[in-house]
């Protein structure tokens, strides 16, 4: 029965087998794709799908009622808002 310290230098060993096979063959790969990305004109969103942001507008959360600003909640607080009891301004 092969030991437990057996085991794990065999894991370790295989590990930098692994690494090392990685990073021979990482530069071909990576000349391959740069080949097949000029050869057929590919772009990012073909590639790796649209990226899309949110896009969507965050809710206000508080309002000064002396000026009409508004604040999300997000962020720095603005300078209306300090020192003062934020639930005095909630929407």
């Amino acid at each position: 029965m092969t030991s437990l310290q057996a085991l794990i230098a065999q894991k370790e060993a295989l590990e930098q087998q692994i690494a090392q096979l990685k990073k021979a063959e990482r530069a071909d790969a990576l000349q391959n794709a740069r080949n097949l990305v000029d050869t057929y004109d590919l772009t990012l969103d073909e590639l790796f799908g649209k990226q899309k942001s949110s896009g969507k507008a965050v809710a206000v959360k508080y309002r000064n009622p002396e000026t009409g600003e508004t604040w999300t909640g997000r962020g720095r607080a603005p300078r209306w808002l300090d020192g003062k009891n934020r639930e005095d301004f909630a929407v």
